[in-house]
């Protein structure tokens, strides 16, 4: 994940399951500035797409998914409101 901005909050959702991911990202996204990226460590493969479906249902930005080394993806996300 080099050059990729710091997460202002990183969400550990990994060994979860849908909807887990999202209802943890929907209820801690308000703890960050707006512009700021909250990070949610998933592994579940429907959080892969699920939480960029999530960003577009909300209206906030979905910046990247990027893989971890120990499997499964951060899925950076800007608080846009």
């Amino acid at each position: 994940m080099n050059g990729v901005a710091q997460p202002a909050l990183t969400i550990d959702a990994l060994g979860k399951k849908c909807p887990i991911p999202i209802i943890m990202l929907a209820e801690q996204i308000n703890a960050v500035p707006l512009n700021a990226i909250v990070a949610v460590l998933a592994d579940d493969p429907a959080a892969y797409n699920d939480v960029p479906a999530w960003c577009r249902l909300k209206s906030h930005p979905h910046v990247g998914t990027y893989e971890l080394p120990q499997g499964g993806w951060a899925i950076h996300v800007r608080r846009s409101y």
